[in-house]
């Protein structure tokens, strides 16, 4: 699967429509948990650039698409 870069804010909002919700929040770390799936911790600012190798390190724990982004 090919990664595209995208920004941290448009990644969080992915995973929400997807079915993730905000567990908790520390600052720029959010916790976010879905049934079924272990709780993963979310820890970039909005306006960081997430490259394609962060994002396939995401996929794994969160069943994120390149098709959701």
């Amino acid at each position: 699967m090919s990664w595209p870069a995208a920004k941290a804010r448009r990644v969080l909002a992915a995973l929400l429509r997807i079915g993730w919700s905000i567990k908790r929040t520390s600052g720029s770390h959010r916790i976010l948990e879905r049934d079924g799936w272990q709780d993963f911790v979310f820890a970039f600012h909005d306006n960081v650039e997430i490259g394609p190798r962060m994002l396939a390190r995401i996929a794994r724990r969160t069943g994120l698409t390149p098709q959701d982004l």
